[in-house]
């Protein structure tokens, strides 16, 4: 039987390498139904006490939390923008948390980051890891793609294969965790 993997990048960028990356990610594994989901579609108001205590919760939270909870594991790939989320994501995040408790479902992780820089988003890549893993991740596997113009291709994936190595490697401990 398929596993089911949720796949999706952290921006509402319709042109986002994150998602190209988290996309490609997604396809490299064997046996799974893929749910790719885009940023876009969860658009909510800017998270705050004072709106959710007037309106609630918007339903895009509940639709964002079903989506991972319907799913075996989880690649998400994360823009970063001046060190951090994006606000498209933290919004999401925020409203997401703010559903229930254990967002993640303890689901398994392989979280990546790319950017066009050399640092390939790490700074985000770090803050992610060190915060969810208090949010009730099953494991988290992780992969920083650096200088992402240089290093990937849309039709071929990877293409330095120092890269790609460390890619399948993470890969292949992320399948194991599901």
């Amino acid at each position: 039987m398929p596993r089911n993997i949720l796949a999706f990048g952290a921006s509402n960028s319709r042109k986002s390498i994150n998602k190209k990356l988290a996309t490609w990610a997604s396809t490299q594994l064997d046996d799974v139904k893929i749910n790719l989901i885009d940023l876009n579609d969860f658009e909510m108001p800017i998270y705050g006490i004072d709106r959710e205590e007037k309106d609630g919760i918007p339903n895009e939270a509940n639709l964002f939390r079903k989506h991972i909870n319907k799913s075996d594991g989880i690649i998400l790939s994360f823009a970063e923008h001046n060190g951090g989320f994006t606000v498209a994501f933290k919004n999401i995040f925020d409203w997401a948390t703010r559903a229930g408790k254990n967002l993640w479902a303890n689901k398994p992780m392989f979280l990546m980051a790319t950017s066009p820089g050399k640092r390939g988003g790490k700074t985000v890549l770090g803050n992610a890891i060190g915060r969810f893993e208090f949010m009730g991740v099953g494991e988290i596997v992780h992969f920083s793609l650096p200088s992402f113009y240089d290093n990937f291709d849309i039709e071929k994936g990877i293409v330095n294969q120092d890269l790609l190595e460390e890619f399948n490697i993470q890969l292949k401990a992320f399948e194991k965790l599901m």
